[in-house]
């Protein structure tokens, strides 16, 4: 996941609004979002590559995503698998703080992360480039590749227009869904500098990816909305880009609506 939106507590039916874009390389093979055998009842799509997934929502409304950082150094070379951090938290039942600090135990054992947990109460955002446990407070909040509600610029765009989506068109999946296919490039002046060179921080640096990454194809493979109210009941909306470059969407209810 490269770039998850959260409008907190902003909407007075929805107290969790999640618009996401995936970006990866489009020879990775991926399911799209389906319901996952168990009884966590888990609503995600799945990388077939490493098993995980990169944001998911279980059948109690607990949700949760990640997102890689954006850094040269390439970490342990037998690193686990970022995709069960998602996974690890949405099968089991504890709350979202005691997640985290287990998870800092073993969190030398990945590469770079942010990882977004809702148990139902309170949102926060763990990561192993960070010293603390953030709780997110009321508000519109963005991750990508770097740290939770950084200066970059899809993600101050992101927020911006989430915000102005709820306020004006409420939990309209038609317009988020415009919002995530926006393709406005900042200057360059403006990207960050996280070592990958100019050419791949443009490509990078727009809300939805579409281009040629270490010569191979890469961009935005999926597009997903969460709506969840304050019982846990609510909707999981994705489109994903199938291998033709053709688009298909799955809606699927989390809990009864």
């Amino acid at each position: 996941m490269c770039l998850v939106l959260i409008a907190w507590r902003m909407h007075p039916r929805y107290p969790l609004i999640v618009a996401a874009n995936r970006d990866e390389f489009y020879e990775r093979p991926t399911l799209p979002a389906h319901r996952w055998p168990g009884a966590s009842g888990l609503v995600a799509g799945k990388d077939l590559d490493a098993g995980g997934t990169w944001m998911g929502v279980n059948a109690a409304g607990r949700f949760a995503a990640v997102t890689n950082f954006r850094e040269l150094e390439k970490g342990p070379s037998n690193a686990r698998s970022r995709g069960e951090l998602v996974t690890g938290y949405l099968a089991g039942d504890v709350s979202a703080t005691a997640y985290a600090d287990e998870l800092a135990n073993r969190a030398s054992l990945y590469r770079g992360y942010n990882l977004l947990l809702h148990d139902g109460g309170e949102l926060y955002c763990t990561s192993n480039r960070a010293t603390t446990l953030v709780r997110l407070p009321t508000g519109v909040h963005g991750v990508s590749n770097g740290p939770l509600d950084s200066a970059w610029p899809k993600v101050e765009r992101g927020r911006q227009l989430l915000a102005e989506a709820i306020k004006r068109h409420g939990p309209d999946p038609d317009r988020l869904f415009e919002l995530l296919r926006d393709r406005t490039s900042p200057a360059d002046a403006a990207l960050p500098d996280t070592g990958v060179g100019p050419e791949a921080e443009r490509l990078l640096g727009t809300i939805a990816i579409d281009g040629t990454l270490a010569g191979r194809g890469y961009g935005t493979r999926s597009a997903t909305l969460l709506f969840l109210d304050d019982r846990g009941h609510g909707k999981f909306i994705e489109r994903s880009r199938s291998v033709d470059g053709s688009w298909r969407q799955i809606a699927l209810p989390i809990g009864t609506i």
